[in-house]
């Protein structure tokens, strides 16, 4: 296929690579030209805007920050909408509010043109090894166009529902997983606190009913206090934002939810935005400092 790809940051661009290595001719766009300029002696077509990138595309694909960057690359100045061809798909595999992804679906319907949400789990190391779980929101006609380059980026490909579906997957994904995090926090700081070696510790829960992969990982993380980004917390702080947002809209109690947004926003007022997620240790520490 002739694939347009907007977002090199760490996961972005091996799955881009991906692509190229499997044969598809693809092209690459970057708000910043140091970004994309090097990409052509790999192989990589560089595009001088979305909407150049989108005209020489079947198949466009963005893995940005924020609903408001999917929006812009869209819908804005020289926007993807303004090139892409009659039939030609959108896939946003970027974290963004599923009342986003309904939106950006129906205005691309109107124009004749496919839309598919396809968040993804695991992780820089799942983007480098393709090992990706992919939650995807779209038309089936629309998806089964496009299942190819997704296997392509994934081990697993689930279609949720119509559009929005794979946001709001990737939103319960988010919901359970950081909230595994705290509580793997609260676990260490309780051990902490007893004086108890947190290695055994988490050695022992790793043998019981609390085995998980967040304890395999984070867990170690804490025990190493290795907070160097994996997946840097500000970015599960905003993926919160959009699950609270989610859940007033709704009228939804998500009462953990809420207590762990807490303690993100708690994080982020320490400073620990770009430390990983495992620093949410440190802000139990920093409350029990306070203790009288």
């Amino acid at each position: 296929m002739r694939v347009g790809w907007i977002g090199l940051g760490a996961m972005g661009r091996p799955m881009a690579g991906h692509l190229l290595a499997a044969g598809h001719e693809v092209a690459v766009w970057a708000r910043n030209p140091a970004a994309s300029a090097p990409l052509a002696d790999q192989g990589f077509v560089v595009s001088s805007s979305p909407a150049e990138l989108a005209a020489r595309s079947d198949v466009v694909v963005t893995i940005v920050t924020s609903s408001a960057d999917v929006e812009g690359l869209a819908f804005g100045p020289a926007g993807l909408a303004a090139g892409l061809p009659p039939g030609g798909v959108h896939v946003d595999m970027s974290t963004i509010a599923p009342a986003m992804a309904r939106r950006l679906a129906a205005r691309y319907a109107d124009r004749g043109l496919g839309w598919v949400d396809a968040p993804v789990s695991g992780g820089e190391t799942g983007a480098r090894n393709a090992t990706l779980a992919i939650m995807a929101g779209a038309q089936a006609e629309v998806l089964e166009r496009v299942r190819p380059l997704l296997r392509a980026l994934g081990k697993s490909l689930v279609h949720v529902g119509p559009p929005g579906a794979g946001q709001v997957a990737k939103a319960c994904n988010q919901l359970i997983m950081v909230a595994a995090i705290e509580a793997c926090a609260e676990a260490m700081s309780l051990a902490q606190a007893n004086g108890v070696d947190l290695a055994a510790v988490r050695t022992a829960l790793l043998g019981g009913s609390a085995a998980s992969r967040v304890l395999e990982v984070m867990g170690d993380r804490m025990v190493r206090r290795d907070f160097a980004p994996g997946i840097e917390s500000r970015l599960h702080h905003k993926d919160f934002g959009l699950v609270l947002q989610d859940a007033v809209a709704l009228g939804c109690p998500l009462p953990v939810a809420a207590q762990v947004w807490q303690q993100l926003n708690a994080l982020m007022g320490l400073g620990g935005g770009r430390d990983d997620t495992a620093s949410l240790l440190r802000v139990l520490e920093a409350e029990s400092r306070e203790q009288p």
